[in-house]
């Protein structure tokens, strides 16, 4: 601390703290789908000032540590927040329980990973990202607004997916996290065709797209997690069938 901070990063970071802070006053004051946006806004940001500081080779162990408590607000307390004054608020104290749970897994992932760092492989993540279940509460909002809703959202799935993103943030669950992609590296030509058409598409249908690639990728741990099991399972009975023909 002595020698100071870096500066550019970490003004990236404080931009993606006052986009949480800005969607939970929203929500306060009934403007849901804003709140949504600023949300996706600090998701965005967030994923800037860590490829920031590792370009620039800014990174720091202040860094880090803001970095960390940001995401508790721009991606717990937030979407947390959200949640509950569109939705929950509805279910008396199971809304503001399920809530909190959102806040306290969060907070308990983000833990977790700063702890596990250099220990599990950099390919996958433990646990859904707190900033992937974010984007799943404000898709949801987004998503509502973009069938023609309007105001508070009175539906018992809500609750239900608001503790399901909960319990997957602080599961074992392996998630990919995209990071052994090298943006870099020649490619082939169909890769950038792909890139571009998906790009068109999630612009023409912002709202139905953030929510579709959200949901999937929350989803897609437990699928993975399933395949591989039966996978698995499928071996163990391939070498137990070899071993009867042996006998």
């Amino acid at each position: 601390m002595k020698k100071g901070i870096y500066i550019l990063p970490n003004l990236f970071t404080t931009a993606s703290l006052f986009c949480g802070f800005y969607s939970i006053i929203a929500a306060m004051n009934g403007d849901y789908l804003r709140a949504a946006v600023s949300i996706l806004a600090a998701c965005v940001l967030d994923g800037l000032d860590g490829r920031i500081a590792r370009f620039t080779n800014t990174t720091s162990k202040f860094g880090s540590e803001y970095d960390s408590l940001s995401d508790l607000v721009a991606f717990g307390v937030a979407p947390a927040s959200l949640a509950y004054a569109w939705a929950l608020s509805h279910f008396g104290r199971y809304g503001w329980l399920a809530a909190f749970l959102f806040v306290a897994c969060g907070a308990l992932r983000l833990a977790r990973f700063n702890i596990q760092i250099g220990i599990l492989e950099s390919k996958v993540f433990n646990g859904l990202p707190i900033p992937a279940a974010a984007v799943v509460v404000a898709g949801m909002v987004s998503f509502y607004y973009y069938l023609g809703g309007n105001g508070q959202f009175n539906n018992v799935s809500i609750l239900l997916s608001v503790v399901a993103l909960s319990l997957l943030m602080v599961s074992n669950v392996k998630y990919y996290s995209f990071k052994d992609m090298n943006y870099f590296a020649r490619k082939p030509f169909m890769t950038l065709v792909l890139i571009i058409f998906i790009l068109v598409v999630i612009v023409l249908e912002p709202q139905l797209m953030i929510f579709t690639f959200a949901v999937g990728y929350s989803l897609s741990g437990p699928v993975w997690t399933l395949i591989k099991i039966i996978k698995k399972r499928n071996q163990e009975k391939k070498l137990e069938t070899i071993e009867k023909h042996k006998t």
